[in-house]
Formats: C-alpha cells, sequence, structure tokens
C-alpha cells in the first residue's frame, strides 16, 4: 500500500487530481509514491463520475525521477551492484506500474507540469495525452548524464510526440529545455504563466468533462491503437466503436440539442 501523503488524491465536478507529494525530494520516486500514483490511476479508471484525469507536482517540481540518493532502495532505485538476474525485474515491479495502470486509463490526463521534469519524470509527462507548461517547467531526458538509457517508455513515447530525430537529440545530449522551447517542437501544447497553470488546466479539462464521455474514450482508444494499425485495420476498429457510440443515449442528445439550439447535456449512457 502507498504512503496516503507521498500522493494526494480528489474528486471535484468530474475531475480528478493526483498530486505527486514530495515536494522536499523533487517528487522523486519512492515506493509510496509510485504504489499512490499507480492506485489514483485505477481508482479514476474505475469511478464513472470522473471524465478527466490531472496529474500535477507539489512545491517546485512537478518530478525529479528516480532519487538517486536512495540508489540503495532495490524497490525503485538503480541498483548497479546487483546482477542482471536481480535486476530483470526492477523497473516492471516498480516504475512501470504507472504506465501499465495507464494503458487501462480511457479518459482524458493531462499532465500539469509546474516545474522541472527530468529522466523519468519526463518519461511520465510523456504519458499524457495533454501536457500544459508553467512557463517554469523544465524537461530533460537526462538519463545520459548518469550513463543509463530511457527505462520508463520515453524511448517509445518521445519519437511518437517530437519526431524519431528530435527524440534522438534530446535523449543522447540529456540537455535541459525550457517550456518555450518544449512548445516549439511539439512537446507541450501550452505554456502559461507559473501562478495561472492550475486555472488553465481546470478551464481547459471542465471543457473536456462537458463532452460525451463514451465517444471521447473511445476516440482515445482508437487514436492510440492507430499507432500500430495498418489503416484497414483502424477502419475496422472505427467500425466497431461507431457501433457502439450510436447506440448511447449521448448520441441522440447532441443532434437534438442542436436541432433545439441548446447546449447538450452529456449523460454518458
Amino acid at each position: 500500500m502507498s504512503d496516503e501523503h507521498e500522493v494526494l488524491y480528489q474528486v471535484e465536478d468530474a475531475i480528478a487530481t493526483i498530486t505527486l507529494n514530495r515536494p522536499e525530494r523533487m517528487n522523486s520516486f519512492s515506493p509510496g509514491l509510485l504504489s499512490g500514483w499507480e492506485e489514483s490511476i485505477r481508482r479514476a479508471t474505475e469511478d464513472d463520475d470522473v471524465r478527466v484525469v490531472v496529474v500535477t507536482g507539489a512545491g517546485r517540481a512537478f518530478c525529479a525521477g528516480a532519487d538517486l540518493k536512495a540508489r540503495g532502495d532495490a524497490n525503485y532505485a538503480v541498483a548497479a551492484e546487483r546482477n542482471a538476474g536481480e535486476r530483470r525485474n526492477s523497473l516492471r515491479h516498480s516504475v512501470h506500474r504507472v504506465p501499465q495502470a495507464l494503458q487501462y486509463l480511457d479518459k482524458p490526463y493531462i499532465a500539469a507540469v509546474n516545474g522541472p521534469a527530468v529522466g523519468a519524470g519526463m518519461d511520465m509527462v510523456s504519458m499524457a495525452d495533454i501536457r500544459i507548461a508553467s512557463d517554469q517547467a523544465r524537461f530533460g531526458m537526462s538519463y545520459v548524464n548518469v550513463g543509463l538509457i530511457p527505462g520508463d517508455g520515453g524511448a517509445w513515447l518521445l519519437p511518437r510526440i517530437v519526431g524519431v530525430s528530435k527524440a534522438l537529440e534530446l535523449i543522447w545530449t540529456g540537455e535541459l529545455f525550457g517550456a518555450e522551447q518544449a512548445l516549439e517542437m511539439g512537446y507541450v501544447q501550452r505554456v502559461v504563466p507559473h501562478e495561472s497553470l492550475m486555472d488553465e488546466t481546470y478551464a481547459f479539462a471542465r471543457r473536456l468533462t462537458e463532452g460525451p464521455p463514451i465517444a471521447m474514450q473511445l476516440a482515445k482508444r482508437l487514436v492510440y491503437r492507430a499507432l500500430n494499425q495498418p489503416f484497414p485495420e483502424a477502419l475496422e476498429a472505427a467500425q466497431a466503436a461507431m457501433a457502439v457510440v450510436q447506440s448511447t443515449d449521448d448520441s441522440r442528445e447532441g443532434p437534438t440539442a442542436f436541432g433545439e439550439k441548446r447546449k447538450p447535456q452529456f449523460t454518458g449512457r
């Protein structure tokens, strides 16, 4: 079980907020933080009242990735003194639990990046569907600086966001870059003043909560699956998904509201 203080979880107005809460360690990984993160994602996934999920960090950082000062802890830190056999499941049983949980989250997942997100912390940001950055946010694929490789999905995620060549440049150099650079390369969708980060994020999230949940969730599945599908298979998947959404009350509410010149009230049914 997680330390209830290392990850905060709250739901308001159909928005679940996951707050990484180790500000004294720049929200770097610990067993409690990783367990709490995973548990919060699964909780939001299973809660029909949650339509959007926001993740952010407490204090001045989003997430600094591995806690290198605690590298002796075999549950989540790099343990170079152990042999390959002992290390073979070290990521699978710790940090990989977060992206594994995200595979089942078909609701919008927004990262509100309040500060530095480096190494595995940047990988975690890359897992979000939408990234909104404070003007104080900093990013870096810093693995190379400690002789490592992206271990938490970054080698798969980053090329799909910024392209292969740019991803390799960021991974090979390990250089830090700011929010405006992240915006220019298409890594984040918007940059906002630090003091208005959460207001801007929640305004966008509330807009998404007003949409038809089933259609939005199925659209997310289609987009991600299409990344690894031939076009004919993607068309077949779209046909199957369309058959589902056309059977919902929301698919009738939309045209009805349009005809009556009013805002639709989607119920997720």
